[in-house]
């Protein structure tokens, strides 16, 4: 089932799209509610040093991704293959690293000649994947159901920052795609008029210094539009604004971010080393 967009969505790039469905909660809630839940975590992952705590947080963030959005193929290969493969990946480059003098009291897991790799060694490795896997996992809550002009939109609104500040980093949010259509139009025209430059690495370094110009002309002309476009509306003129897409703060955002917090408290404490289990 494909997302259905509001009337204005098609005019106004900047509309919030309606969820596809109600059973997603995750897009129903207010941006910064899923930011606020799951910062504390993140800070506080820094500081942990097992691997029980980081993979509670990796599964309790799996959870609420799967139960809470719609996610696609990509998405589900992200989770799925290239998380996995990179915990284990940087968790044995790390414990490669581990000096062995600080750890050669646990059991050796590997031998190759007069060089060992200890269990400890692994164990540290494995904390550090986890905690970057945790930390990438509780970033996909929010980033997988959230859009950069609905969290500018509600920090304006809930968090007031100055709609001057907030609404000229909306502008510099919608340059990023317009970068790669006029990039993909002047390696086009490149292509047409037969300057490509020929294959290998030496030829692509070289292709890319000749597109730097025309995409830095295009910028300058593209700022210089939409600086117009704002003076000409008085935006700035004003300490307020009237907004015309609204992001609410509700109970269910006040909610979550209780349960959230709580749940990630019970993680901590039961997974700590004084605790009691």
């Amino acid at each position: 089932m494909t997302a259905i967009t509001s009337p204005t969505a098609t005019i106004d790039p900047y509309a919030p799209g309606v969820p596809a469905s109600s059973r997603h909660f995750l897009n129903h809630l207010n941006p910064l509610s899923k930011v606020g839940a799951v910062v504390p975590a993140m800070v506080l992952l820094v500081f942990v040093r097992d691997l029980i705590a980081p993979l509670c947080f990796v599964i309790l963030a799996y959870a609420l991704i799967l139960t809470g959005t719609r996610i696609t193929s990509r998405t589900a290969a992200l989770l799925f293959l290239a998380v996995p493969i990179g915990v284990v990946a940087i968790g044995f480059g790390f414990a490669l690293w581990v000096d062995a003098s600080g750890v050669d009291t646990t059991a050796p897991f590997m031998q190759i000649g007069g060089w060992t790799l200890f269990t400890g060694a692994l164990q540290i490795g494995f904390a550090t994947a986890l905690r970057l896997a945790a930390i990438l996992a509780l970033a996909l809550i929010g980033g997988l159901t959230t859009t950069g002009p609905d969290l500018v939109r509600a920090s304006i609104q809930h968090l007031h920052v100055p709609y001057r500040i907030g609404y000229t980093a909306l502008a510099a949010y919608r340059f990023v795609p317009r970068f790669g259509y006029e990039l993909g139009v002047i390696r086009a025209a490149h292509r047409v008029r037969g300057s490509h430059g020929g294959r290998g690495p030496f030829a692509a370094i070289a292709r890319g210094w000749g597109y730097i110009v025309p995409l830095l002309a295009g910028a300058i002309r593209h700022a210089e539009r939409v600086a117009l476009a704002m003076d000409a509306r008085a935006f700035g003129a004003h300490p307020t604004r009237t907004e015309r897409h609204l992001v609410p703060f509700r109970t269910r955002d006040w909610v979550f971010i209780a349960a959230f917090v709580a749940a990630s408290a019970l993680i901590l404490v039961f997974t700590s080393p004084w605790s009691p289990v």
